[in-house]
């Protein structure tokens, strides 16, 4: 067996293995709902300091989820047709409606509550301009990135098409060019007859 014939695409998980990811989306969300709020309600110190953490953490997640996601997209597309949008934003026939909703509604929380908290405190507790809230708009790459994650492993891609043989055409004596496909790379790795 040659390393050309190893199928490197990533099993795809199980439906149990989609609904951790959708519930870590839910949880987080509510998390960072509850921080952000309550650091922009009372405002002091430790309380951005909670947000504050909260978000960067939640954005860590997001980048390493996002990083995962798209490296495994990657593998996938050899064989099947992945794009941005149906990756990251989950559109089209490849992620199924009740999830698409979902994830897209809980992106859209994320960056409501992210905008909410940064624009309600925009100066600091000493007045001046800018506070620790502001942080919180980082927070919807989480978001991004689990739903890249979820699509990497759970959607339903179509087949790849190949194009390759319909674009290449044989270059004739005269210049011009024939419709027959040359065939590139077809004897390649083997030894000239």
């Amino acid at each position: 067996m040659t390393t050309r014939d190893v199928d490197r695409t990533p099993a795809r998980g199980s439906s149990h293995h989609g609904e951790i990811v959708v519930r870590a989306n839910i949880a987080g969300t509510v998390l960072f709902v509850a921080t952000a709020v309550f650091a922009a309600a009372v405002f002091t110190t430790a309380a951005q300091w909670v947000g504050a953490s909260t978000a960067m953490g939640l954005f860590a997640v997001g980048v390493f989820a996002f990083l995962w996601g798209f490296w495994n997209a990657i593998q996938r597309s050899r064989a099947e047709d992945v794009s941005v949008t149906q990756l990251f934003l989950l559109f089209g026939p490849a992620t199924p409606p009740p999830v698409r909703r979902m994830m897209l509604g809980l992106l859209g929380v994320q960056i409501a509550t992210a905008f909410a908290t940064t624009f309600w405190r925009l100066d600091g507790p000493d007045g001046t301009p800018g506070s620790s809230l502001a942080v919180g708009l980082l927070v919807p790459m989480f978001g991004l990135g689990l739903n890249g994650l979820w699509a990497a492993y759970h959607a339903e891609f179509g087949p790849r098409r190949d194009d390759a043989t319909t674009t290449d055409h044989d270059v004739r004596q005269d210049g011009g060019t024939s419709a027959v496909p040359m065939g590139k790379n077809e004897r390649h790795g083997r030894d000239s007859d």
